[in-house]
């Protein structure tokens, strides 16, 4: 199984790319793929060819009206285990004997 975590976003929108990045949940969200958003992104877990055709699709949408598209991509695969949107924050709380913030 794949962590995926990406950040897309126009460049020369403006300050404020909310919109675009909402359109992109959309996508994500409708998807089916297990996903967390974060302040800085959004990782998605699944298999190799699904969670890249889902930034894919984030990029085709957003292409349509932006010229340039700035986007970072980071990528963990582990063989064999799923889950790991949860197991990796919960194996941290177990080292520390204490909840953290999310």
């Amino acid at each position: 199984m794949v962590l995926l975590e990406f950040s897309m976003s126009p460049l020369g929108k403006g300050e404020s790319v909310g919109k675009y990045v909402a359109r992109s949940l959309d996508i994500i969200d409708k998807s089916g793929v297990s996903y967390r958003l974060n302040p800085m992104g959004t990782v998605l877990e699944g298999e190799w060819e699904q969670v890249f055709s889902v930034v894919q699709k984030c990029y085709e949408r957003m292409k349509k009206d932006c010229n340039r598209i700035s986007c970072t991509i980071k990528v963990d695969y582990r063989k064999g285990r799923s889950g790991r949107l949860q197991s990796k924050v919960a194996s941290i709380e177990k080292t520390l004997k204490r909840s953290v913030k999310q």
